[in-house]
Parts: structure tokens; sequence; C-alpha cells
């Protein structure tokens, strides 16, 4: 079955950097999106960027824009979650998740997504 592990969380300060991975196993994914979701307490997780495997294609929350840049490994089966300029307001569980049957217009949603990691802590302190 697939196995999706994020590392890479932390602790930071505002306006620093920090780089996600995603790790993944269990099949080929030519066919699978990949998905970073954020959750913090007491709010719904939300979408924050996506990347499909095979062209590459890359889609971004408009909150994270500009800042997060998702991207793939050319030899392993790995995602990552590059962020800049980090705020308070990034704070959060970042989740990885895949999904090898989503069409464009479901990517952003949490539910489609059939696999996920167990998360990763990022706390951005002001």
């Amino acid at each position: 079955q697939v196995q999706l592990v994020e590392s890479g969380g932390g602790l930071v300060q505002a306006g620093g950097s920090l780089r996600l991975s995603c790790a993944a196993s269990g099949r080929t994914f030519s066919q699978s999106t990949i998905g970073w979701f954020r959750q913090a307490p007491g709010k719904e997780r939300e979408f924050v960027a996506a990347i499909r495997w095979r062209s590459q294609h890359t889609y971004y929350a408009d909150s994270v824009k500009g800042r997060f840049t998702i991207s793939r490994g050319d030899t392993a089966n790995t995602v990552y979650l590059q962020m800049n300029s980090l705020k308070p307001e990034d704070t959060a569980v970042y989740y990885c998740a895949e999904d090898s049957h989503l069409i464009l217009s479901s990517i952003r949603y949490h539910a489609n997504y059939d696999n996920w990691g167990q998360g990763t802590q990022v706390t951005v302190s002001s």
C-alpha cells in the first residue's frame, strides 16, 4: 500500500525558511497528484499546494503563492515544499497526501485524497 512520510518541520522565526519533504513508496506514482495540506488547532484542514507527478504542473493556495514552492525529486519518490518568508499564521501541522484519480477541480479538497502521511509540525514565532 502507499506510504507517505513527511519530514523537515520545526520551529523558525518569522521571515525564515523551512523545506518539508514527503517520501512516497508502495507503487509507481506516474498518475498521482501529491498535495500538501495544513491544519492549525481549531481550524479546518486547508489546501497549501499540489503537484501532478508526470507533468509537474503545480497549484497553490493564494495565501502561499509567491512564498512556497512545491517540487518533486528527479530520481527519488520525494516531493518537497520549500517555504520562504514564513509568517506566524503558517503555523500548523503539515500533511502530504496522494491520489491517482484526481481531476483538476478536485485537487484542492482534502476529502478527495486517499492516502495521507502522519504530518509534521511547523511553528513560526513572531
